[in-house]
């Protein structure tokens, strides 16, 4: 990876997607996906002049078949006519001949190596001889070739999107349910792409689980390195949900790469309007490259990949002191504990009365000064802005604990910031992203987000959520809920709602409600039970990665949902 403790973004090339440019030094685009159906152009055109008016500056529509990529032409005309200019991606899943219709249309073209003609996603695994597998290569390419064609002739730009969730069963076959496979997925389609003389491309590599997700698109940038690629990079988690969960998933996964310097267009994937998506980004974005240019230059540290891995997770070996460290769980630090369902492990009192002796790093000027004064009793707590000099960044906050590492010192050490703020948003997006790559990395021990103007409860409930979004520390219910589109069958976000409502109590418990089953299945695959649309209005029930319940009436699903936990003795009363 390049320098973590100097920011810079990573050098692209420019993509052009209609009047917009994508990559190099251009502005990092935002962009949603409509929720209409495609075929319906009057409330296609007014959701996406309401996704532009909200900042978006493309937007992506379903077109599961022929019929809605023919009609994409009708909402890109009556749009135009309106006056709306962001430009247009067509998405595809199962079908090149809709991609092949799309391509004459919109300025874009997503297509997913998973199912674009790789054999549909069925969980089961395949041999594949070296002979067999060229042959599939084979296949791709006598499909490919004819969209780079029209792509060419029409100046349609292309995103190369794979996802976590519909991996093929030759990807499967070969590396397995992993992040080498997801980028292998994508290479393949990058390699067959070069060689066609084919460059206008933007990639996505997209998981639910942050961890995941951020490990293989740090090991792509890697890759494309090794191969002299330098396409950019769109961004997203997906089916990261709504609320508080959605933007603090979100802004872990997007801003962790962000802070990295990678990414160059990205799209926060809401369980909600995805009008609502528009100001998420945008406020991510903007703090990110507002806070890029704050970043403190550390020259002369470096990362012992047998150590520190950023392409796998490992934990930071720490000695345990009282509740921290030593392998345990991350501890949440707050000013005192008013939330009684989720109780902080020290109040700020508690931890300065302790027999353990906190030191704060924004006290004093150099890390060797802090070295110093370290005995065996010694929890450091790393400080960054709002103490009290604000010199110190996210790279300034690395450098510290690698140094830590470089040294072979094992205190452990709790990540504290302060935000200003009045809006709770705002503080939600600028945590997550700031601290919830410590986690994400194995490097931090504790949590403490101070927020002065921001309810004490609301704050508690921030840091419980982005050490769960990091996947840290389990304290609620976990929900895989995607955003919803034009292929969802049933209504995602009161379905939601509902199911929230009546599992919120199930702490440990992760449940997916996803519309379809394009990433359905896989994107929850390791969640204990799933709620997914098979036909409008229709929903198949599962146990893991096993559909036990097929085709209920959306009516009726809540109710045997809860029935199917119960059933298993997953259930406890509130």
């Amino acid at each position: 990876m390049d320098n973590l403790f100097e920011y810079h973004r990573r050098n692209t090339i420019s993509v052009k997607v209609g009047d917009i440019e994508i990559g190099s030094s251009h502005p990092i685009r935002v962009q949603s996906m409509a929720n209409t159906d495609t075929n319906d152009t009057s409330s296609s055109v007014d959701q996406a002049i309401r996704i532009e008016q909200a900042g978006g500056e493309l937007v992506r529509f379903t077109a599961q078949g022929v019929k809605e990529a023919q009609n994409l032409r009708a909402i890109r005309e009556n749009l135009r006519m309106r006056g709306a200019k962001a430009p247009l991606v067509a998405d595809i899943h199962f079908n090149p001949q809709a991609a092949f219709e799309a391509a004459k249309v919109v300025e874009k073209v997503r297509i997913n190596p998973g199912n674009f003609v790789d054999r549909v996603h069925t969980l089961k695994r395949f041999d594949y001889t070296d002979e067999e597998y060229q042959l599939e290569i084979e296949k791709i390419k006598n499909k490919l070739y004819p969209l780079l064609d029209i792509c060419k002739e029409h100046h349609t730009a292309i995103r190369i999107g794979v996802n976590h969730g519909s991996l093929s069963d030759r990807i499967l076959s070969r590396y397995g349910d992993t992040p080498q496979g997801m980028v292998e997925s994508c290479l393949e389609f990058l390699r067959l792409c070069i060689a066609y003389d084919f460059f206008n491309i933007v990639i996505s590599i997209k998981a639910s689980n942050t961890v995941i997700m951020v490990q293989t698109v740090r090991m792509l940038v890697e890759k494309m390195n090794e191969e002299n690629m330098a396409f950019p990079l769109h961004l997203g988690v997906t089916e990261a949900g709504d609320g508080e969960d959605g933007r603090v998933r979100s802004a872990i996964g997007i801003g962790a790469l962000l802070q990295d310097g990678i990414g160059d267009t990205i799209r926060v994937s809401l369980s909600e309007a995805p009008e609502k998506e528009i100001p998420v980004a945008r406020k991510l974005v903007d703090y990110i490259q507002s806070s890029a240019v704050r970043q403190l230059k550390a020259d002369g540290v470096e990362i012992d990949s047998s150590v520190v891995n950023p392409y796998s997770y490992h934990r930071r070996e720490t000695i345990q002191l009282d509740k921290i460290g030593g392998g345990k769980v991350p501890v949440v630090i707050a000013d005192s504990n008013v939330v009684p369902s989720l109780t902080v492990d020290y109040t700020k009192e508690q931890l300065s009365n302790s027999t353990l002796f906190s030191l704060c790093y924004a006290t004093y000027s150099t890390y060797e000064e802090v070295k110093k004064r370290l005995t065996d009793k010694t929890v450091i707590v790393l400080d960054s802005d709002g103490y009290p000099d604000k010199r110190e960044g996210i790279s300034g906050q690395r450098a510290f604990i690698y140094r830590l590492i470089n040294d072979g010192i094992k205190n452990p050490v709790i990540i504290r910031r302060r935000y200003e703020d009045t809006d709770v948003e705002a503080v939600q997006i600028k945590a997550a992203a700031d601290l919830g790559l410590f986690f994400i990395d194995g490097l931090g021990d504790g949590i403490w987000v101070e927020a002065p103007n921001i309810d004490a409860k609301q704050v508690i409930s921030l840091m419980f959520a982005i050490l769960q979004g990091a996947r840290s520390r389990v304290s609620k219910t976990e929900y895989v809920s995607c955003p919803s589109c034009g292929r969802t069958m049933f209504d995602l976000e009161t379905t939601l709602s509902k199911i929230k409502e009546k599992t919120s109590h199930l702490k440990g418990l992760k449940i997916g409600v996803m519309g379809c089953i394009v990433n359905g299945p896989g994107e929850m695959a390791d969640a204990d039970y799933g709620y997914v649309g098979s036909a409008r209005g229709k929903v198949n029930l599962y146990k893991g990665q096993t559909c036990l319940e097929k085709l209920i009436p959306q009516e009726e699903a809540v109710d045997r949902l809860i029935q199917l936990i119960k059933d298993n003795g997953d259930w406890q009363d509130c």
